[in-house]
């Protein structure tokens, strides 16, 4: 286990060892993989990606590949970290190590009540789904049974949870290989009653860039944000049977999938239809399914994002979870969260949907007041935890390099400049968005959380400082010094 003593000045050959976790290694290769390729693929990109073609046209395919090379990225170096020292807590742990307890705590605690306020939005928006189907039954019943179904599936072996990932993500990437095949036989005129379509939608309606270059930078706010849920994969890595090629594997096959899936996804979506067309809150894979004359497009789609947020939710769940465990390990959270049961950390599952089912009860009475400050004080988290990842690599890969540099076995590409870049890109994303009107409140909201949380940090570390003082002075007078 890790514990609270770990600092910023902490040899590399002490910080990479790694201590056997209490928790269970039952998460295999085939796992990893497909939870690193299903974390990210939900309701953002089924249903969200129509907002950003809405803004930036064609050009969208511009926007998911800069968004989609930041987090690339960002995975990169989280998996070099994670590979040399995984962890149950991951990049809490790394944070910990590279710049001390107050950063490991703030990360921590900030990237947990991420996961938890999320896990709100997609247990409300499967329930909607569900409540259409079977009107009888009322949209909170659903929400009770999700929450039971899953935090049961939390608190039993943790293979339950790998296969549960495994299954839901076979089926949204399946989904996304079939609309990909039936999307490229529509665009070359292979299917029945289709033509090729040739370029006209790419450059038709205003041309490839309709909206200039301030829409692809507004494509990329709309869509950056559906990069989120990688991490998780690094946290489960530390509960496989060797979680150091296991993160690298899944960290290495991951990536590249998925930014084949998004911006091919789109690439097909702006070819085949006009981008005028794309309305916010519809889905544009409804839209081609309909267009290609796929009968019961819209339904077949609801089944994709309804597995797509149960997904979403079983893996928040999992991954807050973890890393509320990982933060009682070492001190920065109650001690009673560590009771683990069969290799399960129960109390701390417990916690994190207790929390969750709070978040949902405030999503369905107070969705436009609570809850909107809640979900806007983690609208831009995420940024603040990959700024955090990147700046613990710039400060661990020259520790590890120096004294332990056996254990870097996935290295960071293009080290230092490209960690550079990346933190650049980050900071732009949050300029940007503190200039738009829609996305300020995020940004505000979301300083507001982390500062608060640096405070609690802070003050937690001064206490400890002063403490040990203190005992010290007692000890010296004790012994007549």
């Amino acid at each position: 286990m890790h514990d609270g003593k770990t600092t910023a000045g902490a040899t590399a050959a002490d910080t990479a060892s790694v201590d056997a976790e209490p928790l269970s290694h039952g998460l295999k290769q085939r796992h990893l993989t497909m939870l690193g390729l299903g974390g990210v693929i939900g309701a953002g990109l089924f249903v969200g990606s129509g907002a950003g073609i809405a803004v930036a046209g064609p050009g969208i395919v511009v926007s998911y590949l800069i968004a989609g090379a930041i987090a690339m990225l960002v995975m990169r170096m989280l998996g070099e970290m994670s590979s040399a020292m995984p962890a149950s807590g991951s990049f809490s742990v790394h944070a910990e190590r590279a710049l001390g307890r107050w950063a490991g705590f703030s990360v921590g605690w900030l990237y947990w009540f991420l996961l938890v306020v999320v896990l709100a939005v997609e247990a409300t928006g499967a329930a909607q789904i569900a409540h259409g189907w079977v009107p009888g039954m009322p949209q909170w019943a659903w929400v009770l049974v999700f929450m039971v179904v899953f935090t049961g599936a939390n608190l039993a072996a943790v293979k339950n949870f790998g296969e549960f990932e495994f299954w839901f993500a076979t089926l949204k990437v399946g989904a996304i290989v079939l609309f990909l095949a039936l999307g490229l036989l529509a665009v070359f005129g292979v299917l029945p009653d289709t033509d090729p379509v040739g370029f006209t939608n790419l450059t038709g309606q205003g041309g490839f860039l309709p909206n200039g270059w301030d829409g692809v930078v507004s494509g990329v706010l709309a869509v950056i944000f559906a990069f989120g849920g990688l991490e998780v994969v690094t946290i489960a890595a530390a509960e496989s049977d060797d979680p150091v090629r296991a993160v690298g594997r899944a960290v290495r096959s991951a990536v590249w999938r998925i930014l084949f899936f998004y911006v091919g996804s789109m690439l097909v979506i702006v070819t085949l239809l006009p981008w005028t067309s794309m309305e916010p809150g519809h889905s544009p894979y409804v839209a081609v399914l309909d267009s290609i004359g796929v009968s019961g497009a819209g339904q077949i789609m609801n089944v994709v994002v309804f597995v797509a947020l149960l997904s979403a939710l079983n893996a928040n769940l999992y991954g807050s979870s973890r890393m509320v465990f990982s933060l009682a390990e070492r001190g920065e959270a109650p001690k009673g969260l560590l009771k683990v049961v069969g290799g399960v950390p129960r109390r701390a599952v417990l916690a994190s949907v207790a929390f969750g089912f709070v978040s949902v009860l405030l999503n369905l009475k107070w969705p436009d007041s609570v809850f909107l400050y809640m979900l806007n004080a983690v609208g831009a988290v995420l940024l603040f935890v990959w700024g955090l990842i990147a700046v613990s690599q710039l400060r661990l890969r020259r520790r590890i390099e120096r004294e332990a540099p056996e254990r870097l076995t996935l290295r960071m590409w293009a080290f230092p400049y490209l960690t550079w870049a990346a933190l650049a890109a980050m900071a732009a994303v949050l300029v940007l968005m503190l200039l738009d009107d829609d996305a300020r409140p995020q940004v505000l909201w979301s300083a507001g959380a982390t500062a608060a949380v640096l405070v609690v940090a802070f003050v937690r570390e001064w206490r400890t400082r002063a403490g040990a003082a203190g005992a010290a002075g007692t000890a010296d007078r004790s012994s007549g010094r």
